[in-house]
């Protein structure tokens, strides 16, 4: 190996017979480069993405939610269930029913997710960071029942942060056969008031679609007595959230599911990871076609060295140690071009992220950042290294090869 490395640093640095095998290979660094800042550059930007959901969603998941894999329901004096409330790193746990429904305002209509939770669910989330309105948390008070909705679904049944009529909830009757003629008796309804503030997670699949409401009011439309559809859990400081959910995945066994904030939101990480996945397929493409010139600066250099070839053959050097020196020749251009890419696509990210170059719009408060979120993962900087390496010595492995055999066959 460092016989190899020795005569490809040399012949990388020293000048040629020929000027122009100097500019192939300064192209063909440029191109690897160019390339290898684009990878960085891209897959930070899905990690910035992927990283500012994640915030978003912390406002409203909870840490841990457990759910019944077999029915739709756990019940509330369920002894597993108890015991796992007493985890001494259970900070809160709250139970939840959630169903959905019909909301009806002034003849507007849209279809909603009613989440009933009990009078700790403000501890367990930052709900209270994401609340709109001149009014405040309150989910019931005395006989009255409140319900506090997402901005849209606000916009959609025309409702505001705060409505003074009553907001009807429909359900379908869950006893008995319904009386076809009274279809009225087919449903279950209900009715909220406002206490003057709405929800704003920023992602639509709340804010258009949900009500948060007391629990004994969901429990009283949905028929679900002395039961909830999940138990959602916030651990104390300093808790490791794996090892809790595996101690509550011994505790409860296989019957239940035990999810963390990215495991509820599945659907959607999984389609950032696939776009992701898609996007570094398509750029180690380009790499390759980058990789070409790499191709044609070997084969020139292998050619103005064709003396050096015979020479080193003379003295015993075999076909695959010459084939080395170009091989390594091809690792090194490759090499300077993933450090001087990865360097460029570093400085990139900085600047975006210090001054925000690159904007998503020119109104103030349109979206929910004004620049394009960047963010750095190391792991994914070792995988475009790698990634570059590889790709430069497959794309000259054959040519080399190739090229080596016809000239030694002409020298010997």
């Amino acid at each position: 190996m460092k016989f190899p490395f020795y005569i490809a640093r040399r012949y990388l640095l020293s000048k040629k017979s020929t000027h122009a095998i100097n500019i192939i290979s300064m192209v063909s660094v440029i191109g690897v480069a160019v390339a290898t800042t684009a990878m960085v550059v891209v897959m930070s930007g899905f990690n910035g993405f992927s990283d500012l959901v994640a915030t978003l969603f912390t406002s409203f998941d909870p840490q841990l939610k457990i759910t019944s894999v077999k029915g739709k329901t756990i019940a509330s004096d369920n002894p597993a269930i108890m015991k796992v409330k007493q985890l001494p790193e259970v900070e809160v746990a709250t139970e939840c029913v959630e169903e959905q429904a019909l909301a009806i305002y002034h003849g507007k209509q849209a279809m909603v997710t009613v989440k009933g939770v009990d009078d700790s669910f403000e501890e367990l989330t930052s709900i209270g960071g994401i609340l709109y309105g001149d009014g405040s948390y309150q989910l019931h008070a005395a006989n009255l029942q409140y319900g506090i909705i997402g901005i849209r679904l606000a916009q959609q049944l025309g409702t505001g942060a705060r409505w003074d009529d009553y907001l009807y909830i429909y359900t379908p009757n869950r006893d008995g056969q319904p009386d076809i003629a009274n279809p009225v008796t087919a449903f279950v309804t209900d009715s909220l008031l406002s206490p003057g503030v709405v929800f704003q997670v920023r992602q639509a699949k709340y804010d258009k679609s949900y009500i948060i409401t007391s629990i004994s009011f969901a429990r009283s439309l949905f028929n679900r007595q002395g039961e909830m559809t999940s138990l959602e859990l916030r651990l104390k400081a300093g808790a490791n959230i794996e090892d809790v959910k595996e101690e509550i995945k011994s505790i409860l066994g296989s019957s239940y599911k035990i999810m963390d904030r990215y495991e509820q939101q599945a659907d959607t990480f999984s389609i950032m990871q696939i776009e992701k996945l898609f996007a570094y397929a398509f750029l180690t493409f380009i790499l390759l076609v980058a990789c070409i010139n790499i191709i044609g600066s070997v084969a020139m250099l292998m050619i103005d060295k064709k003396n050096d070839i015979a020479t080193l053959t003379a003295l015993g050097a075999s076909r695959e140690q010459t084939a080395g020196i170009f091989l390594m020749e091809a690792r090194l251009i490759s090499a300077i071009g993933a450090i001087a890419g990865i360097a460029i696509g570093l400085l990139l990210c900085y600047l975006q992220q210090t001054y925000g170059i690159v904007r998503l719009g020119n109104s103030e408060g349109s979206f929910i950042i004004n620049a394009y979120p960047i963010s750095v993962h190391p792991s994914d900087i070792l995988l475009v290294f790698v990634t570059v390496i590889i790709t430069g010595w497959i794309a000259a492995y054959l040519p080399v090869k190739h090229i080596c055999r016809n000239i030694m066959g002409n020298t010997d």
